[in-house]
């Protein structure tokens, strides 16, 4: 049962730091607090994450991508804002549903407890009932470990937050002053004469202030590091020291960040603010793991296309981070091209011509099938080195069917409800379920892999356990048919097919789970390493590596 705030325990010794952001969105909260935690976690300590989303959905699961980036999926099947998977990635750790709190998930849960009489009759109120929730939730998820950050989404003065920052104040005032840690990250941009404004922060600072919380440190995200003269000016009207003051300038790769806040002294600081400099170990002594894979100089460099339809790289930012973690085990810079699947025949079909593989990833609905089928249909014919995810997956089937099989038409009936081949379907045993979050197949799930095979060759095990987020299936009425004209279906899981593969092709691999879900620096995804290895042994390819953006 969850634990109510009465059942609190504040001799427990956990660390607590806030991480707020002021002036715009999307300036790097996620990055800094998870940068944050990778400091700490190369000084010894057991360092957990909370993101808070002020957004009324209970989960990320309905958003479009285009809005908020790609649905972010964790072991336990929880559908997640992508800063979870910066944090999983960061820290190298497994988050649960848990560290994820909405507005709609803490609403629907004191609604529930005050339908079913828990409040005896009480007026339920934001405070202290919403209020309440919300700190049970963050204690709850910090049991266990040494240091909690927790990142508040949105923007100070947004009225979506509000309830979250009076949980904050409660909190400092709950908590002894040692064990809690308030970061607040703003912009310091340039005025046209070049001079570094402080402006923007001040007014930021002076809405938390309002609120009754008071910054210990300041983080400046700006294009260079900032200037004394900065410093002192935003320490003397924020009323920090200007020890507490930071920059995070731009940098060629979010994995650098806790380069650049280390050479910072921001480990050192909030250490020092949080007592933890005893326990810590010397920093001659910590691991230096990250700093050898993030910096280490590629001596390789090739381009994959991705074929997709969604023009924002956030929408597909975890395979774009996994061929960056192959990149960094292979020592080769990988370049995305980016294809467009709805353009392809139009604008696009020079880069799929022009890479040395091609990644077809997930998604839902009809929009851009066609281009992927047709992306997939030039990997194979052409013994392009081929990567298919979930609904590259179910496409890769679709154009086998078509072009080898001979089933005209051959579609996934979530696509085409008529078509006369439906070898994508939803599996019998689903057809009663009214509710299509019953249909869904979420979270880590165990493939059974067959020996000699690519797929052993990839996993180097019989059995592998990713994560997954799609509601079709292969149609088991052509899997024999399938397989008899080629096609290899070397994972499987009960009567789900998970991951298929060409024995003709160099490397044609398709997985319907989601490996990019687990792939972390130094840690990469066996699918994704297989496949920059595939490019690199072709000794042959001659690619202009021209940089192309969306």
């Amino acid at each position: 049962m969850p634990t109510e705030l009465t059942d609190y325990d504040p001799t427990l010794g956990r660390k607590f730091i806030f991480v707020t952001g002021g002036v715009m969105s999307g300036l790097g909260k996620g990055i800094t607090a998870a940068s944050t935690g990778r400091l700490l976690a190369n000084a010894g300590f057991d360092v957990t994450a909370v993101k808070i989303d002020p957004y009324l959905n209970v989960d990320a699961g309905t958003m479009n991508p285009y809005q908020h980036g790609e649905v972010y999926v964790l072991k336990d099947g929880g559908e997640v804002d992508l800063d979870l998977g910066n944090y999983e990635r960061f820290l190298d750790i497994d988050m649960t549903f848990d560290h994820n709190v909405t507005t709609g998930k803490t609403y629907r849960h004191v609604i529930e407890k005050e339908r079913a009489g828990d409040y005896l009759g009480k007026t339920v109120q934001i405070i202290p009932h919403i209020t309440d929730d919300i700190k049970r939730r963050i204690r709850e998820a910090a049991e266990g470990h040494d240091v909690c950050i927790i990142e508040v989404g949105g923007t100070v003065g947004d009225i979506e937050g509000m309830p979250y920052l009076e949980a904050l104040r409660q909190f400092a005032h709950e908590e002894d002053d040692e064990d809690i840690l308030f970061t607040h990250v703003t912009l310091v941009p340039y005025s046209k004469n070049g001079e570094q404004k402080t402006k923007p922060t001040q007014h930021s600072v002076k809405e938390l202030r309002s609120i009754g919380l008071q910054p210990d440190i300041l983080v400046g995200r700006c294009d260079d590091r900032l200037d004394p003269e900065t410093k002192e000016k935003i320490a003397l009207f924020c009323d920090v020291p200007v020890d507490a003051v930071f920059s995070n300038p731009d940098v060629e790769d979010i994995y650098h960040v806790p380069l650049m806040v280390e050479d910072e002294g921001l480990d050192e600081y909030v250490m020092s603010r949080l007592g933890l400099d005893d326990e810590a170990i010397p920093k001659a002594d910590r691991e230096n793991e990250w700093r050898e894979i993030v910096t280490q100089e590629a001596t390789d460099e090739i381009d994959v296309a991705l074929v997709g339809k969604y023009a924002l790289e956030d929408a597909y930012l975890s395979i774009h981070e996994s061929l960056k973690h192959a990149g960094f085990e292979t020592n080769t810079n990988v370049n995305v091209l980016w294809v467009d699947a709805d353009e392809m025949d139009d604008a696009h079909a020079d880069r799929l011509e022009r890479a040395d593989g091609i990644i077809v990833p997930g998604g839902f609905g009809a929009r851009g099938t066609s281009g992927k089928i047709e992306a997939v249909r030039y990997a194979r014919e052409n013994d392009v080195p081929f990567l298919g995810l979930c609904l590259g997956f179910q496409m890769a089937v679709i154009e086998f069917a078509r072009n080898v099989c001979g089933y005209e038409g051959a579609h996934s009936a979530e696509m085409d409800e008529t078509t006369a081949h439906p070898v994508i379907d939803i599996l019998p045993e689903q057809y009663e379920v009214e509710d299509m979050g019953g249909t869904m197949r979420l979270g880590a799930h165990e493939t059974d892999i067959d020996t000699a095979t690519l797929a052993h060759e990839v996993y180097g095990e019989t059995s592998c356990t990713e994560r997954h987020r799609h509601r079709y299936e292969v149609n088991p009425e052509y899997i024999e048919e399938l397989e008899a004209a080629g096609l290899v279906f070397s994972g499987r899981a009960g009567n789900r097919m998970e991951i298929l593969e060409l024995p003709d092709n160099e490397f044609f691999f398709g997985t319907q789970f989601h490996p990019e879900f687990r792939s972390r620096p130094g840690r990469a995804s066996p699918p994704f390493v297989s496949l920059v290895e595939t490019i690199l042994g072709h000794d042959d390819a001659e690619t202009d590596h021209e940089e192309v953006t969306a």
